[in-house]
């Protein structure tokens, strides 16, 4: 199985959940591009979804928010290596030409923010937002959100934000591997995103939400993530 995290978070942000699931599969954490220890973010996601499946190996792909994101460019770009795949919290892009600009030009104001103030204070924003109400100072995960530096940060958010990425959905159909979409049951937005997301894949896609978690489902309620996502391992014998 192999794990990818959302924007500002790192490989450790797996933890528990890692921990557990290695108990009976083997496990693969990864800095996603323009995070932790990765280099920047490619200018091309299509080759970054190969560099990602190339790093991960032959698995069940694992992401949230934004790399659930690059999950599904990993799908998209290498399905004979993404032999399964779960997305936490995660859309297939804004298919609104003039909503994407505005999200591009958000996140570029953004960027300039993190440039000027520095990754600290710019997480201490970040982790204010009501997106991340449900999380818990350890669940937070702050220490190891500092591994990641200015550079890098703004790579992701100028070449993997929702913005900047192009949408996936008129090419979701291709995907044939077995799809688990979650979302946390308070979190409204990606309710919506995660049921239009599993439709638009098709049969071979089930969706589910995670009782009690808003954006961050899985860290929120690792439990209940985790009996969710071993009853669809079950069924799909992983």
């Amino acid at each position: 199985m192999v794990l990818v995290h959302g924007f500002t978070q790192t490989r450790r942000s797996w933890d528990g959940v890692a921990d557990d699931l290695a108990t009976d599969h083997e496990v693969v954490v990864v800095d996603a591009p323009g995070h932790g220890h990765s280099a920047s973010v490619e200018a091309d996601l299509d080759q970054g979804g190969r560099l990602l499946a190339a790093a991960g190996g032959t698995g069940t792909y694992v992401g949230y928010s934004m790399g659930g994101r690059l999950c599904l460019h990993a799908a998209l770009a290498a399905p004979e290596v993404v032999s399964g795949l779960v997305v936490i919290g995660a859309t297939g892009g804004i298919d609104d030409p003039g909503e994407r600009a505005a999200r591009r030009a958000d996140d570029a104001a953004r960027s300039e923010r993190l440039a000027s103030i520095g990754v600290a204070a710019f997480l201490d924003e970040w982790l204010a937002q009501p997106l991340f109400a449900g999380l818990d100072e350890a669940a937070q995960g702050r220490d190891a959100r500092l591994e990641n530096t200015v550079e890098g940060l703004r790579s992701s958010l100028a070449l993997a934000g929702t913005g900047a990425q192009r949408p996936l959905w008129p090419e979701l159909a291709a995907l044939t591997m077995p799809v688990l979409v979650l979302a946390g049951a308070n979190d409204t937005k990606f309710c919506a995103a995660g049921q239009r997301l599993a439709a638009t894949i098709g049969t071979n896609a089930s969706y589910d939400v995670v009782p009690n978690a808003g954006h961050t489902a899985h860290l929120e309620e690792p439990a209940a993530f985790l009996g969710l996502l071993r009853d669809w391992l079950r069924r799909h014998g992983r």
